[in-house]
C-alpha cells in the first residue's frame, strides 16, 4: 500500500502490512540495535514514529540519516507501546531519497518566529508554520465554497490598474520606461509613450472593478494578491496581502453588515469544525483560550451602533487612551478594542461614519455629514472588515469626485455604471492574513502568508 499520507495512516482503524510512506525526517534516535525516527508530510501536525531494526537488512542506510532528509519507507503499521501514539511503523526497507547535512538550520526544537522568517524557505517544516498553512488552505477553499453556494460569482480582477481605489497613491508602479532617461512632457514623465499608454500600478483593492460586475451579475466576489507601497514595518502590513471582497447589487448597508456577519462565522466554524488538531496546537502553544475565544463568536450576538453612540460610549469611559476621542477623528485599535471589550462584550458592527474619513465612492446619508459605511470589530483586534453601501446616484458621486479632487475623465467608466442601470449596491472587504491572525493568534501578519513582502525584503 502507497501514496498514503501520514494523517490517513494515523487515522487507520487496524494494522497494515506492505505500507509504503514518504516524508522528512523530524528527529532521529538511535540505541542499541534500534532507531526511531520521526517521519512528518505534512499532512497534519503529528509526525509517524518509525522503528528501524538496525540488524535487518535493507535498513544499513540509517546511520546516514539526519534531521530534515527525505525518505521513502516501507513495512508494517502496528499498534504502538509508547505513550501518545497509536501506530508506529516497523521498518522493512529504508531508501533515502534526499540526504541532510549537521547545517540543516531546523536542528533544534525551538527557534524564534523572528529568526523563521528568514529562513522563509525552510520554515513550512516547523510546527507552527505547518498548522498556519493547512489552515490557510483550508480558509481559502472555505472562501470559495461560501461564496459558490451562494450563487456568487468569483472574479478575477486585474492586477494591473490605472486606478488607485483607496486615492492614497501609496501604488507600487509598472512601466517600462527607461530608468535613468523617462521621455519628458512639460517636465513630468510621459506616460503616454509606457506601455499602456498611461500611468498604472499594482492594484489595491479589486472593488471598483467588483461593482463593474456586480451590475451585471447581481452577487460577485474578488479573493486576490492586492498590493500596497506603504512603507510601513509593524506587526499588521505587508506591501503583498490577499483581500476578500464581495460587491451585492440591490443590497444597502443593512444587507452587507448580514453577509459580514455570516461570512465570519462561516470562516470560523471552519476552523473549529476541519481544522481541530491545528487549533489546538494554537490554543496550547500561541493563544491560551483561543478555541474558546472562537467558539463564543460563532454563536456571539452582533451588536450595531453608530459612530456617533460610539464616540459618546469613548467620551464616558473611565480609562486613558493615547488618542484623543473627538467626533470627526478615525477610531483606533485601542478604541475599537474597548468598544468590543468593554462595551457590547463581543462583536460590534460600528456605521455612519463621517464623510471627511471615508472614500469618495460610500453613499451619503440623508444628514449631510455622514456616510453609510461599517467596519466589524472583534475582540482583542478591532477593525476585522470593513465596507460601505456605494454611492449608486450619479449626480452625488460625480460631486464626491470632486471634492476629493478625482479627475472624471480617469474614472469615466466608473461613472458610466451610474449612468446606464444604476441601482443601490454594497460591499466589504476583508484582509485574508488578518483573519488568519485572528483565527490562529499570530500575533504578526509576516508569520501568516508564506513568503511576506515588506520594506527591504523580498527575499524567497
Amino acid at each position: 500500500m502507497s501514496d498514503v499520507s501520514i494523517k490517513q495512516i494515523l487515522a487507520a482503524a487496524g494494522p497494515i502490512t506492505d505500507l509504503t510512506v514518504q516524508g522528512w525526517v523530524r528527529t532521529v534516535r538511535r540505541g542499541k540495535g534500534v532507531a526511531f525516527m520521526a517521519l512528518n508530510d505534512g499532512s497534519c501536525l503529528d509526525s509517524l514514529q518509525i522503528v528501524v531494526d538496525l540488524n535487518r537488512p535493507g535498513c544499513e542506510s540509517v546511520a546516514d540519516i539526519g534531521t530534515g532528509a527525505s525518505l521513502q519507507v516501507r513495512g508494517e503499521l502496528v499498534a504502538s507501546p509508547a505513550e501518545g501514539q497509536s501506530w508506529e511503523l516497523q521498518a522493512e526497507s529504508l531508501l533515502l531519497v534526499g540526504a541532510s547535512d549537521s547545517d540543516y538550520p531546523l536542528q533544534k526544537k525551538q527557534h524564534s518566529f523572528e529568526y523563521l522568517r528568514t529562513i522563509a524557505h525552510l520554515r513550512p517544516r516547523a510546527n507552527t508554520f505547518g498548522a498556519v498553512f493547512r489552515i490557510r488552505s483550508a480558509l481559502s477553499f472555505a472562501v470559495h465554497r461560501f461564496f459558490h453556494e451562494r450563487g456568487f460569482l468569483n472574479l478575477h480582477s486585474p492586477i494591473i490598474t490605472a486606478s488607485d481605489c483607496e486615492g492614497a497613491g501609496e501604488m507600487f508602479r509598472v512601466t517600462t520606461l527607461d530608468d535613468l532617461q523617462p521621455p519628458q512632457l512639460d517636465g513630468k514623465i510621459d506616460y503616454g509613450k509606457d506601455f499602456f499608454g498611461e500611468e498604472t500600478g499594482l492594484t489595491v483593492s479589486g472593488q471598483l472593478e467588483g461593482e463593474l460586475f456586480a451590475t451585471a451579475f447581481k452577487n460577485i466576489y474578488t479573493f486576490g494578491p492586492t498590493f500596497r507601497a506603504e512603507n510601513s514595518n509593524t506587526s499588521r502590513h505587508t506591501a503583498e496581502f490577499w483581500m476578500i471582497e464581495p460587491e451585492m447589487a440591490f443590497c444597502d448597508l443593512a444587507g452587507d453588515c448580514s453577509l459580514a456577519e455570516e461570512f465570519l462565522r462561516a470562516m470560523v466554524t471552519c476552523a473549529l469544525e476541519e481544522c481541530a488538531d491545528d487549533l489546538r496546537f494554537f490554543d496550547q502553544r500561541i493563544e491560551k483560550g483561543l478555541i474558546e475565544r472562537l467558539q463564543s463568536l460563532s454563536t456571539a450576538q452582533f451588536a450595531t451602533m453608530t459612530y456617533t453612540e460610539a464616540v459618546a460610549q469613548l467620551g464616558k469611559a473611565k480609562q486613558t487612551f493615547d488618542y484623543p476621542v473627538v467626533w470627526g477623528a478615525d477610531l483606533q485599535s485601542e478604541h475599537e478594542r474597548y468598544l468590543t471589550e468593554q462595551v457590547v462584550g463581543g462583536p460590534l458592527f460600528v456605521v455612519d461614519y463621517p464623510k471627511e474619513i471615508k472614500a469618495f465612492y460610500m453613499r451619503r446619508n440623508d444628514d449631510g455629514k455622514t456616510v453609510a459605511a461599517m467596519d466589524l470589530l472583534v475582540p482583542r483586534v478591532g477593525e476585522l472588515i470593513g465596507g460601505s453601501q456605494r454611492e449608486e446616484r450619479f449626480d452625488l458621486l460625480q460631486n464626491c469626485m470632486r471634492e476629493n479632487g478625482i479627475a472624471e475623465k480617469s474614472l469615466e467608466w466608473y461613472l458610466d455604471i451610474r449612468r446606464w442601470g444604476s441601482c443601490p449596491h454594497a460591499g466589504f472587504g476583508l484582509g485574508f492574513e488578518r483573519l488568519l491572525m485572528y483565527l490562529t493568534g499570530m500575533e504578526n501578519i509576516r508569520d501568516v502568508i508564506p513568503f511576506p513582502r515588506t520594506p527591504g525584503n523580498a527575499k524567497f
